[in-house]
């Protein structure tokens, strides 16, 4: 198993870590009902000199919760890791253990929060106390690099990660903010159970905001009306 990664703060990533006391006993509980789980923090997967860093909100019970790998055996990286590998990120259509052998290529993937928090609802102060690992991630990306926000929670998390306030780029699917510094961000409903059978988010739409990343790294232009800056 690959070394935890160091966030610039110094701060180490931790399997073990419990700064979120009703998610460690969540944690603790999962433990004793799935042994074979995980059931401990999530690390980051995928190349550490990608210029792609995906963010989700958090760990699924029953999926990287049990394998320890971001969205692998969760129903919403059934469309992301097909999406992916459509793209040229994944080397597979989709990801069913951590030992599967898949690799991200120029990609990477965290979570706002890397505890499955219950009912898959983290509370703020949860999202706040994991935002550190998430600027660890950050930094990580190089000057051409950019972010893709997987819901709210997880633009909301990634700007405050980024020291900025939430006002200063509206969440909204299909957008592509650029940040100080030069960093892009774009938006795209969650891939979530909920979305994808309620056709809130279409396998075309997630396409269309690939497409769009795609162009970006690629050196074209995205559309000018998926812009805000």
């Amino acid at each position: 198993m690959a070394s935890p990664p160091i966030t610039p703060e110094g701060t180490t990533f931790s399997a073990d870590c419990t700064r979120c006391p009703r998610l460690a006993d969540f944690l603790q509980e999962t433990r004793r009902k799935h042994p074979a789980y995980h059931a401990r923090p999530v690390a980051s997967f995928g190349d550490p000199a990608a210029r792609l860093l995906v963010v989700g909100l958090a760990p699924g019970l029953h999926g990287a919760n049990a394998t320890g790998r971001p969205f692998t055996g969760d129903h919403a990286g059934l469309l992301l890791y097909a999406t992916l590998h459509a793209f040229g990120f994944a080397s597979a259509p989709l990801s069913s253990s951590a030992t599967d052998g898949l690799v991200l290529r120029d990609c990477r993937i965290t979570n706002a929060v890397r505890c499955v928090p219950p009912q898959n609802r983290p509370l703020p102060a949860e999202v706040r106390n994991c935002n550190a690992f998430l600027r660890g991630e950050l930094a990580m990306l190089p000057a051409d690099g950019l972010v893709l926000a997987l819901g709210a929670i997880a633009h909301g998390a990634t700007l405050r990660a980024l020291g900025l306030k939430a006002s200063s780029a509206a969440f909204g699917h299909h957008r592509c903010h650029l940040l100080p510094g030069g960093l892009r961000l774009f938006d795209s409903y969650h891939c979530s159970r909920y979305n994808t059978q309620t056709r809130r988010l279409t396998p075309a739409m997630f396409h269309e905001v690939f497409a769009a990343i795609r162009a970006e790294l690629d050196g074209a232009d995205a559309p000018a009306h998926d812009r805000r800056v």
